[in-house]
């Protein structure tokens, strides 16, 4: 006989909102008045074009990725967001609609077989497989989400990549425009962004490259067309349009690290025990209710990637 544990965060299945109900939530709220607001989210905040035809939205949602708690408001979830490319306030999702992301060519470089360079939708095509998620985000800034991605398990990208057997990380690095993006003009921040992670992390099973958000292609403001989700890190770490990803046997040195060094480190693994320089990391806030809840070490996914780090010294600088 098969016995199954439940994830931490499992719910069971009568306590998940059926589908249906959720997805027909907008046109509710548009009969009662709220069309501008269903309108906007539905429509001008998700890109058109390419990447919607060949992404296979909706995905099928994998259920062995569920939440413990409501899916935040997509209104919330798509115009309260960081992206410092368009400036330092949380209400940048005008700006970030500026952002062409149809054409959008990925380079795959370094410690591989052979460089590529390759269109966005001729990657996600080739990768195949689209499914949606439901994840935890969790902002070192102590604001949290939950969220339905959709994408494909980063593990197929490594694959896909035939890298090198020496290759110990993964260098990304998104797009470099300062005449798109006015927060790029700001010369005292290391543009462009780039983030690091290691090969096991990329090959763990949780770690996903996001193509799409509520069942519809990846907002700009978000980080279209492709980004990096890492539910058991900080969200700064889920590096947002990424234009380069490079193997390597060097660890990179990360935006926030290069910048500020004292605070932010080469891992961000969530952790309530170890609290900011500024702020604590206890409890967060859950985006939309306001409600604080208490923070839960890996942002609850200890059972998926603590193997990863077992190894390791517990200490500040493994969730910094």
């Amino acid at each position: 006989m098969l016995i199954r544990t439940p994830r931490p965060w499992s719910l069971s299945e009568n306590q998940i909102t059926p589908e249906d109900v959720y997805m027909n939530r907008r046109q509710i709220l548009a009969g009662l008045g709220f069309g501008l607001t269903a309108t906007a989210i539905g429509g001008g905040l998700f890109p058109k074009g390419a990447m919607a035809a060949i992404t296979g939205l909706p995905a099928e949602r994998n259920p062995a990725f569920t939440l413990d708690r409501d899916i935040t408001d997509e209104e919330d979830a798509t115009t309260y967001t960081n992206f410092y490319e368009f400036g330092s306030s949380k209400n940048i999702w005008k700006s970030a609609q500026k952002l062409v992301t149809d054409p959008w060519a990925v380079t795959i470089d370094g410690m591989v077989e052979e460089d590529i360079t390759i269109e966005a939708e001729d990657l996600v095509r080739k990768l195949g497989g689209v499914e949606e998620r439901l994840y935890r985000h969790r902002c070192v800034e102590a604001w949290a989400m939950a969220v339905p991605w959709s994408g494909i398990p980063l593990a197929k990208l490594v694959e896909f990549a035939r890298p090198d057997a020496g290759a110990k990380y993964l260098r990304i690095e998104t797009f470099h425009d300062s005449d798109v993006a006015k927060g790029q003009r700001q010369s005292w921040y290391p543009w462009p962004y780039v983030e690091g992670i290691t090969i096991e992390e990329a090959t763990n099973e949780l770690a996903f490259l996001g193509t799409g958000l509520y069942g519809k292609p990846m907002p700009k403001q978000n980080g279209a067309p492709i980004r990096l989700v890492l539910p058991w890190k900080y969200g700064f770490k889920s590096i947002k349009s990424i234009k380069r990803i490079t193997f390597t046997d060097e660890r990179p040195t990360s935006f926030w690290q290069d910048l500020m060094w004292k605070e932010y480190g080469f891992w961000a693994n969530v952790n309530p025990e170890y609290n900011h320089p500024r702020w604590s990391q206890e409890t967060e806030r859950l985006l939309g209710s306001n409600e604080r809840v208490p923070t839960l070490k890996y942002n609850g996914y200890g059972e998926w990637v603590e193997p990863l780090y077992a190894a390791m010294p517990q200490t500040r600088e493994l969730f910094y």
